[in-house]
């Protein structure tokens, strides 16, 4: 069964093609790798702001939060060991990633997803049943391990399964999915911290194995995609089929033949760590570590991590704080459906520009009134915890439509299939090294850069919005396995590659 949507592409090329309910249905499913992402994320900077909690795991912050009026509110929370909580998670998805990387290239994205969503279950059960923080964070490492896998094979899954039509659409599904993730979490939360007895945490941590559970059952019957199918098998008929089904027509010759040409490039590198190195692949490379850094350094993990405590720091209660975290969480899952919506229709640049503009103004005017209204005792007039609110809320919606879903989108659409396994990972590996060192450091940079934390992630905002602005050509519609020629057609690029008339790989 398929919706009758033909699909065409840039550049001269045509795949013939329909957005079917199968592709929608796999990828629904595989997107649910971003809803494991999105629980943690939400679920981690809740429990840390739960007193329950920090009482049990964290004395000394309880004691600093609740009994030290000399402390300064920057600094209550400054604490390694609860940072190790959070950070935990990241550094190890860091060192799974390299494995996940294998394991996607060789038995296909599939199996990367079934290992991702299993350790997520294991670890979502030793955080619920944590007796100590050191049971409490092997548990972060064993979700660790789940979202490397995941983030290394999802964003790849979804890429090559949609139409290039709507490529855009179908891989922000993955963002979409974390901001669902995170507001369940956030929801939950709020909930469980209203529970008598002082283990609503427990919950909030036990039940990431809902999604995990879904995950991994699901991905059971995920089929293979088709560029997965030709890398691995000398038979392209298995591919052919498969393409069959999911574009819902039988005639696939033309994608099918540029399949089999990037497979016979790929299956002659024998070396695609060596090899993405090489100067043909300068673009993709630079893209792979400066999206993923500069998303990080956006300073979304300051709400995303953060945010429950950030609000407590500006004077909100604990419940209120939740509250508010909730809030924020609802905005930007919003914000990430309209990027669904309209990234095929604008582009990739145009989004990214925007809502770059749209976090710094943001970022500016949060660091303004923390830098005027909070002192170091003492919290802020309603009035003003509130218009803080209100301008993370504007933040948070202008990362959602842009740099949050594109920053998984343009590096999963923009390698060639013999270096694409080995890209991704480099994408996932620098992304997790840069939220550990963001997680880890937060807090304390929190304590001593006090208000100024947000003109120092305002100032790295301008940075990346001018790098995309010159750097990125526009990949909206073009073939994945035809990308190449968006670097040969860039002004700066082509000097790197060579200009568009050059013979390419395909």
């Amino acid at each position: 069964m398929a919706v009758g949507l033909a699909i065409g592409s840039q550049g001269g090329h045509h795949y013939n093609g329909k957005m079917t309910s199968f592709v929608v249905l796999s990828c629904m499913m595989a997107a649910m790798g971003g809803v494991i992402f999105g629980y943690d994320i939400g679920i981690s900077g809740g429990v840390t702001s739960m007193e329950p909690f920090l009482k049990k795991f964290f004395p000394e912050v309880y004691t600093k939060m609740k009994q030290d009026t000399n402390i300064s509110n920057y600094c209550k929370f400054d604490s390694q060991l609860l940072t190790s909580f959070t950070s935990s998670l990241y550094l190890a998805g860091l060192v799974a990633s390299f494995f996940a990387s294998s394991v996607t290239k060789s038995f296909g994205r599939k199996p990367s997803i079934l290992i991702g969503g299993a350790a997520f279950l294991a670890g979502s059960a030793l955080g619920g049943a944590a007796l100590n923080v050191y049971v409490l964070i092997m548990g972060r490492v064993l979700l660790g391990v789940g979202v490397g896998f995941a983030n290394q094979s999802v964003p790849l899954y979804l890429s090559e399964m949609a139409p290039p039509k709507y490529r855009g659409a179908i891989n922000n599904g993955f963002q979409f999915s974390i901001g669902i993730g995170a507001l369940s979490a956030n929801l939950i939360n709020y909930g469980t911290e209203k529970i008598k007895g002082g283990w609503g945490w427990r919950i909030s941590l036990a039940m990431a194995a809902i999604p995990a559970t879904i995950l991994t059952l699901g991905a059971i019957f995920l089929p293979e995609t088709p560029n997965s199918l030709i890398q691995r098998s000398n038979d392209p008929r298995r591919a052919e089929l498969m393409l069959r089904r999911v574009r819902g027509t039988d005639d696939v010759g033309a994608e099918l033949d540029d399949l089999v040409k990037a497979s016979t490039v790929a299956k002659n590198t024998k070396y695609p760590f060596r090899k993405i190195l090489e100067r043909e692949y300068r673009p993709q490379l630079v893209m792979a570590i400066a999206l993923p850094f500069f998303q990080q350094v956006t300073g979304i993990n300051v709400i995303a991590f953060y945010a429950p405590i950030l609000f407590r720091t500006i004077g909100l209660g604990e419940s209120a704080s939740l509250l508010s975290a909730v809030m924020t969480g609802a905005v930007g899952t919003v914000s990430t459906f309209i990027s669904m919506v309209i990234v095929d229709k604008f582009g990739r640049r145009a989004l990214f520009v925007a809502g770059g503009v749209q976090m710094f103004v943001a970022q500016t005017f949060v660091g303004g009134v923390m830098a005027a209204e909070l002192g170091d005792h003492g919290g802020v007039s309603k009035g003003y915890a509130y218009l803080v609110l209100v301008l993370i809320g504007v933040y948070v919606a202008g990362f959602g439509w842009s740099w949050g879903p594109l920053g998984w989108l343009v590096p999963s659409e923009i390698f060639p299939l013999e270096i694409r396994s080995v890209g991704q990972s480099i994408t996932v590996v620098v992304n997790f090294l840069f939220t550990f060192i963001v997680a880890q450091t937060f807090l304390a940079m929190l304590c001593h850069f006090k208000a100024g934390i947000f003109f120092f992630f305002g100032g790295w905002v301008v940075v990346m919005t001018g790098f995309v602005y010159l750097f990125l050509p526009e990949t909206k519609n073009v073939p994945i396995e035809k990308m190449d020629v968006v670097w040969r057609e860039h002004w700066f690029w082509k000097t790197i590659v060579g200009p568009a008339g050059e013979d390419s790989k395909i």
